[in-house]
Parts: structure tokens; C-alpha cells; sequence
């Protein structure tokens, strides 16, 4: 029980069955947690059938309701912590961030990485399929987190995530206070700050080609207002569980 990776899930009958077994045909050892907010469209059933395929590695967790991104993977990582993964991965369930990369990016923490993020923005990362405007407003949000923040990081709404145990258990996650893009920033910034090597690696994104986008107006509201928020209330309190360790990013 090494590797672990939290998929959260909402209305995603069309892709899930098909990441579960690339994920699976991997040959790498990959657990997989299912956190399914309610589905509609029958998305847990799906993993609950294909739990007979893959009985001790294929896990689900269902809540009650939509209630968000964020909420999802923190139920996610308190899952995983408690059945004792050590390497321990954020993942969208439509192909944007292609399987193939799990393997880079645990290998970026077991040379040194506390945190490494598949990172579209760095040399070599790039997003394929994206109109324009979807374009725009990615890389916007990422200038407008770093001069806010001070965040080192190219892309810091990026999903696609390996942790190290240690520092999720170094987080008090109960300060983690969004849900959309700005719990992304929000956990690599709680990251930083209290010292951990983050580590880019360079992806490909590819747009969902199945199912329908989540985001919408109040994702980049959260978003925008997040940003300022997250950096105000760093002045009065801190991310930290516990005593803490080291500091830096590299790409």
C-alpha cells in the first residue's frame, strides 16, 4: 500500500471506467479512491461494479450532495493517510492529465520532492485542445497568484498532484477553507509556506474529450477573491499541524 489516487467524481460515467483500467493496466502498483459526490448518472455504480476486477485496489467513497472539489480530496487525503499510503495523488477522471505521467511525478518525490505538480507552464508542459479564452484566463489566473501570493509556482490551479505523506500530515487541513481552483492554489501555497520542496514537472493537458466541464462563474469568483483571502489570512495564522521542516521550489 504505497501509491494511492484520489479521483473526485461527478457526473463522470463516460470517463471513469475507462481511467480506472489504464490506471490499472499500469503494472505500477496504483491504488485508486473514488470520492463521488452523489453522481446522478450512475458514476459509483460504475466503480462499484468494477470493484470485482480490482478488489483490493479499487476503492470507493460516496457523499451525500455536491459539495465540491476541495472537500472531495480532503476527504480523500484523511482516507488515504489513515489506511497508510505514502505517495499520494490528485487526479481529474477525463484524460486532461493523461495516467502515463503518475509514474514522473512520484518519481519527482522519491528524489527529493515534497510536492510534485504536472505543471503545464514550465519548459516542456504545454495544453492541447483549449479555445483561447479558456487559455487566457488559465495563464491570467496564474500571473494574477503569483503577484498576489508570492507563490513560486508557474501553475498553481494545476490538479494533477503527488504529495509525500508527511505533508498532508503536516497540514492542518481543517484551514483549508475553498473548493475550486483556489483550493488548488490554496494547498501549494499552505505547502510553501510552511517550508516543502515544491517540484513542477512539465505535462501535456489535454482537454476532456467525454462529459461536460465543470467550471462555471462562481469556480472563478472563488477564485479571484480566494487569492486575496489566501494571502490576507496568512498574516494571522498558519497552515501548520505540527513543528515544520524545509523550503524551496525547483522545476
Amino acid at each position: 500500500m504505497e501509491k494511492i489516487v484520489i479521483i473526485p467524481t461527478y457526473n463522470e460515467q463516460e470517463n471513469i471506467g475507462p481511467m480506472i483500467r489504464h490506471v490499472m493496466s499500469m503494472g505500477k502498483s496504483y491504488h485508486i479512491l473514488v470520492v463521488d459526490d452523489d453522481s446522478p448518472d450512475g458514476t459509483a455504480t460504475i466503480v462499484k461494479a468494477m470493484q470485482a476486477d480490482y478488489p483490493d485496489a479499487l476503492f470507493i467513497e460516496e457523499r451525500k450532495g455536491k459539495l465540491g472539489l476541495g472537500t472531495a480530496y480532503i476527504h480523500g487525503f484523511r482516507w488515504a493517510m489513515r489506511a497508510g499510503y505514502q505517495f499520494i495523488f490528485e487526479m481529474d477522471a477525463d484524460f486532461s492529465h493523461h495516467p502515463d505521467d503518475l509514474e514522473r511525478l512520484c518519481q519527482a518525490c522519491r528524489e527529493g520532492a515534497d510536492m510534485a505538480v504536472g505543471s503545464r507552464y514550465v519548459k516542456g508542459g504545454r495544453v492541447v485542445n483549449w479555445p483561447l479564452d479558456r487559455n487566457l484566463l488559465s495563464k491570467s489566473a496564474a500571473l494574477y497568484t503569483q503577484m498576489i501570493t508570492w507563490l513560486p509556482a508557474n501553475d498553481p490551479t494545476a490538479g494533477f498532484v503527488c504529495y509525500r505523506r508527511e505533508v498532508l500530515e503536516a497540514i492542518n487541513l481543517d484551514a483549508i477553507r475553498f473548493v475550486g481552483y483556489a483550493f488548488q492554489i490554496e494547498m501549494k501555497f499552505a505547502v510553501w509556506k510552511l517550508g516543502f520542496q515544491i517540484r513542477e514537472i512539465p505535462i501535456v493537458f489535454t482537454d476532456r474529450e467525454r462529459g461536460v466541464s465543470k467550471m462555471n462563474k462562481g469556480i472563478i469568483k472563488e477564485g479571484i477573491i480566494g487569492v486575496l483571502l489566501i494571502q490576507w489570512q496568512s498574516f494571522f495564522h498558519s497552515y501548520a499541524a505540527k513543528a515544520m521542516p524545509r523550503s524551496g521550489l525547483t522545476t
